[in-house]
């Protein structure tokens, strides 16, 4: 298993200053594993609430949870939604020993029931599969194959570490059969299998695109109200990213609806179909699929305040703005060999005011492309970041 000594860190600093954390992310994301560096699986300490022995032991919850020292990992807590108010009342509690570490698949129990019973009494620490970053701490060095690799089979850990790319596919399947079939469900969704597995197809040819319901909504026979439910779900569940358009008064008609990305272009890869790295090199939406992964490693690496993407109707864009105190930041993504200036790069620095635009690209040198333009490789994200 990768080290990821930035997550262990974040959660011991927040650990620091609060009674309770939240870990937050996807199934099979990690949570359980992170956990185990702060509190063994077999410690009287560490309760998986998906299994029953663990369940059982917490049949009294006060009496047990109110007499633990040291940290308590609550695994899968959102299967108990009744012990949050609990945990209000024992965070409260000057005399209660114990800390509390939460973890919890992104569900709507989850967010409501920390959000509601926990507001301000815990810090949540969102975390998904392996990035760039602890990728390449585990490879020792810059590695544009373990760079390929994870943008190939993405950074769900049993997709990253299966032996084989064929292993890998087969794992990343299952986990969009298991998610639509058992994770879904918790949001009352009222669809079929097999209609939610078609919108997630035709989600993966939004990748990269403005998007607009109405295809979508038609192609399935449903409302666009319907339609935009769905989407809302998959981004709560953290399988999607809306990136939301940044406007202002510029005298110019701006683009209002979000950007769609998928978080893990694995996932992508097996909804397209992309069983190698040269079939996805040669894929026609190879371009898109990259600039997605490229984004996402940024956000992560970078964790702006605020995040954003910027076109007009007359044609400029912007792939990413990040807003960092006063500063404005500007990105594009271009999947190319020796990245070039446009008339975009220009337009947009001008209009949004940007501190700096960096150009990142898959290529070895840095380099200025224009005055608070440069050209940044992916690799030098890593050092940047």
């Amino acid at each position: 298993m990768l080290q990821r000594p930035n997550l262990e860190h974040a959660v011991r600093r927040a650990l620091a200053r609060s009674r309770g954390v939240v870990l937050a992310g996807p199934r099979q994301a990690g949570k359980s594993t992170l956990a185990q560096r702060f509190v063994a699986r077999d410690s009287p300490n560490y309760f998986d609430l998906e299994n029953p022995l663990h369940a059982q032991r917490l049949a009294e919850p006060a009496q047990v949870l109110g007499s633990l020292r040291g940290l308590v990992v609550l695994d899968e807590v959102q299967r108990q939604p009744g012990l949050f108010p609990l945990l209000r009342v024992l965070m409260d509690r000057s005399d209660a020993p114990g800390q509390f570490l939460l973890l919890g698949s992104a569900s709507p129990a989850l967010a409501r029931q920390a959000g509601e019973s926990l507001l301000g009494r815990v810090e949540t620490i969102e975390i998904g599969g392996f990035d760039l970053q602890e990728v390449m701490l585990e490879a020792g060095a810059w590695s544009s194959d373990a760079a390929d690799r994870l943008w190939l089979q993405g950074g769900f850990p049993r997709s990253w570490l299966a032996a084989t790319e064929e292993d890998s596919l087969a794992w990343r399947q299952n986990a969009i059969a298991q998610h639509v079939q058992n994770d879904l469900p918790q949001f009352g969704l009222g669809v079929s299998t097999p209609t939610m597995l078609r919108f997630w197809t035709m989600l993966a040819h939004y990748h990269g695109q403005v998007w607009s319901a109405a295809d979508p909504a038609r192609s399935l026979g449903v409302s666009e109200p319907t339609v935009r439910r769905y989407l809302d779900i998959l981004t709560q569940t953290m399988m999607v990213r809306q990136l939301q358009p940044w406007h202002e008064n510029l005298g110019k008609r701006q683009v209002k609806a979000p950007k769609i990305y998928f978080r893990d272009t694995g996932l992508l890869h097996a909804l397209m179909d992309v069983r190698s790295l040269p079939q996805l090199l040669t894929h026609p939406r190879a371009g898109a699929s990259w600039e997605g992964f490229a984004l996402e490693q940024v956000l992560r690496l970078a964790q702006p305040q605020q995040a954003f993407f910027w076109a007009t109707h007359q044609g400029a864009e912007l792939d990413l703005l990040m807003l960092q105190g006063s500063r404005r930041i500007g990105v594009e993504f271009k999947r190319a060999d020796v990245p070039r200036i446009t008339a975009s790069m220009r337009i947009a620095k001008e209009d949004l005011r940007l501190d700096a635009l960096y150009v990142v690209y898959p290529g070895p040198q840095r380099f200025r492309l224009a005055d608070g333009i440069e050209a940044v490789p992916l690799w030098a994200v890593l050092q940047d970041g």
